[in-house]
């Protein structure tokens, strides 16, 4: 069964109304640090707090005029707080507001996504759990290779997201970081004082050194940790998708009760959800080649990230959080079918085992060659034959059956050892 859950939409972290109210966040928070240092009276704060607002349309009304963003906001603000609103704003330029403002929303963003990578990891756990000894064909070059099982393959998509769980701690951290420094960056016209009190009300800590922006070397790590955790789920949706191939068939996405696949051919059960991740997952990519272009600027300061960014950042944050959803959901309502993947693991006789094979006639005292030799013909020729069967050609083959005998010719064709050490990696996750 899927698990439903309720989590905070990321359209509300960046709308305008989001946007402005971080603003005055951060207006408020400086207004107090002066304050507190004895330069704006007691009364004058309260009547602040108290009476502090703004209305996105009209500031928008504003802007339109004066072609300023941050003073239509503070024009619109001192209307409502009249005389008391000469404190606000004392010895900070915009980027003090700007950038601040825009450090609360992304570590908001992160907060949300460290919540839906939760979900995630908590549905991939039981999932592992549930079919760790589910024995299926493990691949590589897409060719069939040796058994796993389903419950190892997703244990590798969970020990992945388990890292991405740790990156995306540490990234809120590196956008955690507020600047009330003011024009250039220099303290000129403010009390470095100021910024340490209003970055701690706020749950941040001052930029160790801006300029008059807060450098976006960590906007750029913020956009590339989102492109790379979609990366993760881009990963384990194409696995899915070629697991869900029709001559494959070993796991299916969940398909809802009058759902339809194709407006042509009614058969149809496509992976579509997976599609969509993998898709999605491409345009986070495409936006780390700006966020990178964005931290070369103009001596200590100039605009043009912030277009980039007010397109960028709220499109790469919903983006993900959308896919992370869709990704939790899939996995919550995935088919399995353990019937399929034992079907597909031993066609032609078991030649997968192979291996197995190999070392027990090397054990049994045929050199490496001669061994790898024997193998190889018998699992060609079951290949090669639509009713091949590799392991009837070694019975069949006294060369082999004089080395080995049945119980050990059978103990070859087992999956035991295949899941024998299993217990390790489940102990590293703590599954």
């Amino acid at each position: 069964m899927i698990e439903r859950y309720t989590l905070p939409e990321m359209g509300a972290i960046w709308s305008e109304q989001a946007k402005f109210q971080s603003w005055l966040d951060v207006e408020i928070a400086a207004t107090a640090a002066n304050s507190e240092l004895g330069r704006v009276p007691a009364e004058a704060l309260a009547q602040i707090r108290d009476k502090a607002s703004f209305s996105v349309e009209r500031i928008l009304s504003i802007e339109a005029e004066v072609r300023h963003d941050v003073i239509a906001f503070l024009t619109n603000v001192n209307e409502h707080v009249g005389d008391a609103g000469r404190y606000i704003h004392v010895g900070m330029t915009s980027s003090d507001v700007l950038d601040t403002g825009l450090a609360l929303q992304m570590k908001a963003s992160v907060q949300v996504l460290r919540q839906e990578l939760d979900q995630l990891a908590k549905a991939l756990r039981n999932l592992a759990r549930q079919h760790k000894d589910t024995v299926m064909i493990g691949r590589s070059h897409a060719i069939h290779g040796e058994p796993i099982t389903f419950g190892f393959k997703v244990a590798g998509w969970l020990a992945e997201t388990l890292r991405n769980q740790e990156r995306l701690e540490r990234l809120e951290q590196v956008v955690s970081v507020g600047q009330i420094s003011g024009a250039m960056g220099t303290y000129a016209n403010t009390d470095p004082e100021v910024e340490a009190i209003a970055c701690r009300q706020l749950g941040l800590v001052p930029d160790t050194a801006s300029t008059q922006v807060i450098a976006r070397d960590r906007h750029a790590e913020y956009v590339q940790t989102l492109a790379l955790v979609g990366t993760a789920l881009e990963r384990f949706s194409t696995e899915i998708r070629n697991l869900q191939r029709t001559d494959v068939l070993e796991v299916e996405e969940n398909f809802a009760k009058g759902q339809k696949g194709s407006s042509a051919m009614p058969h149809k059960r496509n992976p579509i959800r997976s599609e969509r991740i993998s898709g999605l997952a491409r345009v986070l990519r495409s936006y780390t080649v700006a966020a990178l272009e964005n931290c070369a600027l103009w001596h200590e300061r100039d605009i043009s990230h912030s277009s980039v960014e007010r397109m960028m950042l709220p499109d790469c944050s919903a983006t993900l959080q959308f896919m992370l959803r869709e990704m939790t959901e899939v996995v919550g309502g995935l088919g399995i079918y353990p019937e399929n993947m034992t079907r597909n693991m031993n066609i032609y006789g078991g030649v997968v085992f192979s291996q197995r094979v190999l070392l027990a006639l090397v054990e049994s005292g045929l050199s490496r060659e001669e061994a790898y030799h024997i193998v190889q013909t018998h699992a060609h020729a079951a290949w090669n034959s639509e009713t091949g069967n590799f392991r009837d050609n070694l019975e069949g083959d006294p060369a082999v059956t004089e080395l080995l005998k049945a119980e050990a010719l059978a103990d070859c064709f087992s999956t035991e050892l295949h899941r024998e050490n299993l217990n390790v990696i489940w102990q590293r996750l703590g599954i």
